[in-house]
């Protein structure tokens, strides 16, 4: 179960932070765009990639509405994982739905207890300040099979705007913001699990992706992940 939770959790943090809108920070996006991810291990060993691909863009009460279309491979560039879900922007802010990243091939750990998530938006201003606050995201699940219960929660917080540098990444040289925030998964079935993730990511004007994202548990790095490609 636990090795299950890390996966869900590698995947979900590449993903929470891949994706922007049209006209955010603007940028106009449009149906087939997208964006590469290489990911690795806290060794730096390339452990898979990841690419974003933007199916359609549509308005709603105001919003933009943009379904990105996400694909994961492994190191030998196998397809493991495929999920397709929404992102909503009105020209300021990207709002991010936590719940929509749960997709069927992550369902397979809770499977058995035909769980009901709930969650609140992740948000992403489109310009960004040192010493500037983002607010928290969470999501919770509950469900039952037979006299067992489940009970998933998951809480980021403290995302602070930390400082502003220059990094290279693959994809070129950026002036970049650096943001940390804190994340805490809870999984209860009996037994309580509890992990514990400090992230580190970079951002950019003008580009709608995170550039690099680095997690860490108990201060060790565990994974990596870099931007690669911007088409």
């Amino acid at each position: 179960m636990k090795s299950k939770i890390l996966l869900l959790l590698s995947v979900f943090i590449v993903s929470i932070s891949s994706v922007r809108a049209q006209e955010c920070m603007g940028t106009n996006m449009k149906a087939g765009s997208g964006f590469e991810m290489a990911n690795y291990d806290g060794k730096g060993k390339l452990i898979g990639t990841m690419t974003y691909k933007i199916a359609k863009v549509t308005s709603q009460g105001g919003m933009s509405v943009i379904t990105i279309d996400m694909e994961s491979f492994n190191p030998k560039g196998k397809s493991e994982l495929k999920n397709t879900y929404e992102m909503k922007c009105d020209g300021n802010t990207l709002y991010l739905d936590a719940s929509t990243l749960i997709n069927q091939e992550q369902m397979k750990s809770f499977e058995n207890f035909q769980m009901k998530f709930t969650s609140t938006n992740i948000e992403f201003p489109n310009k960004f300040s040192v010493g500037q606050k983002l607010k928290d995201a969470s999501m919770k699940g509950e469900g039952t099979s037979g006299p067992m219960t489940m009970n998933f929660n998951m809480l980021i917080s403290n995302r602070n705007v930390e400082s502003q540098e220059k990094i290279t990444i693959s994809a070129g040289t950026f002036d970049a913001y650096k943001i940390t925030s804190d994340m805490k998964m809870e999984t209860k079935m009996g037994f309580g699990i509890t992990i514990d993730i400090n992230t580190i990511s970079w951002r950019t004007p003008g580009v709608l992706w995170d550039l690099k994202t680095e997690s860490y548990r108990k201060g060790k790095l565990f994974s990596r992940s870099e931007l690669t490609k911007i088409y």
